[in-house]
């Protein structure tokens, strides 16, 4: 008769210790959920990017900009960077605002073309929690496909980085939008308005495992003198466990980046240019992803 009193006293104690638990579970989330009209989340820079390459495709409008667009681009970036306004780099359509990327913690400042025109000249983002440092290029998204998520990895490796994307698929209007062969491109002119400040630009590109077999990275520097920054880069990725044809040594079946129009630039303004060319099979893996940019950005290619 004693035993079953204490039984239901054992169940009674039991549920009121699992009804006090989720008291308290329902109180925290309560506290940790967003108030009523609260701003969302910040999206993840890699899906802004993944969104804004996803909508490039060959037939897309395109159009080249005239002279005085040109000029106007170079001013308005370099007034963007310098944090002296937005307004000229504005009146070429873009959208320009800041940001904080969730994945590091650092804001940034970040300027897309307008969607669905003929100015498709590109997303521009910098790094505000350090001084300009690094040009990451990516001239071919949607093209050489997967290169725009290198070129996030690498830019989020390091403080003071500057990510151009191209806004157009390389074949857009019968190929004028391929911004690494066209001088006539806002992509180019950002390029050149960086490198004119002494920064190094490192290039993305990817070509099919067949064209170059045993081979996963063509490593130059386009037409620039080959320096310790390209060499620190072929050191780190050979360590890695990469096979590079190191452009400045061998012949790389022409994919050099010899005619590059940002490599010609830097060689004749004397900065640093590194064409990066790799296998489909390396940018089809996560894993050997991670292992391009820490090698990469461990070769301090800031550093000439």
């Amino acid at each position: 008769m004693i035993r079953r009193p204490r039984m239901w006293l054992s169940v009674m104690g039991t549920a009121l210790a699992l009804a006090l638990v989720l008291t308290v579970v329902l109180i925290l989330g309560d506290d940790e959920s967003s108030p009523p009209g609260s701003p969302p989340p910040e999206p993840a820079l890699d899906s802004l990017v993944t969104k804004f390459t996803s909508g490039l495709s060959a037939d897309q409008e395109y159009r080249s900009p005239k002279t005085d667009e040109r000029r106007t681009a170079a001013s308005g970036f370099a007034a963007l960077v310098d944090r002296r306004g937005t307004a000229d780099f504005e009146k070429l359509g873009f959208s320009v605002r800041n940001g904080v990327d969730p994945a590091t913690g650092r804001p940034y400042t970040i300027a897309t073309n307008e969607p669905g025109t003929e100015r498709a000249w590109g997303m521009y983002v910098i790094d505000r929690s350090a001084p300009p440092s690094l040009v990451v290029e990516v001239p071919h998204p949607s093209f050489d496909l997967r290169t725009e998520l290198f070129g996030v990895d690498l830019f989020r490796r390091v403080p003071g980085a500057v990510l151009l994307i191209a806004g157009a698929h390389r074949k857009a209007d019968d190929g004028k939008a391929d911004v690494a062969h066209e001088e006539d491109s806002v992509f180019h002119v950002v390029a050149t308005t960086l490198a004119a400040r002494g920064l190094t630009q490192v290039q993305l590109h990817g070509f099919h495992d067949q064209n170059q077999p045993g081979t996963d990275i063509v490593l130059s520097s386009g037409a620039t003198p080959a320096g310790d920054a390209a060499r620190r880069a072929a050191d780190r990725l050979t360590a890695a466990g990469f096979a590079v044809c190191r452009g400045w040594e061998d012949r790389c079946k022409g994919l050099e980046g010899t005619t590059n129009v940002q490599g010609k630039a830097a060689a004749v303004d004397g900065t640093v240019f590194l064409h990066v060319e790799m296998s489909r099979t390396v940018r089809e893996s996560p894993e050997r992803r991670a292992d391009v940019v820490r090698a990469l950005a461990e070769a301090d290619l800031s550093r000439p």
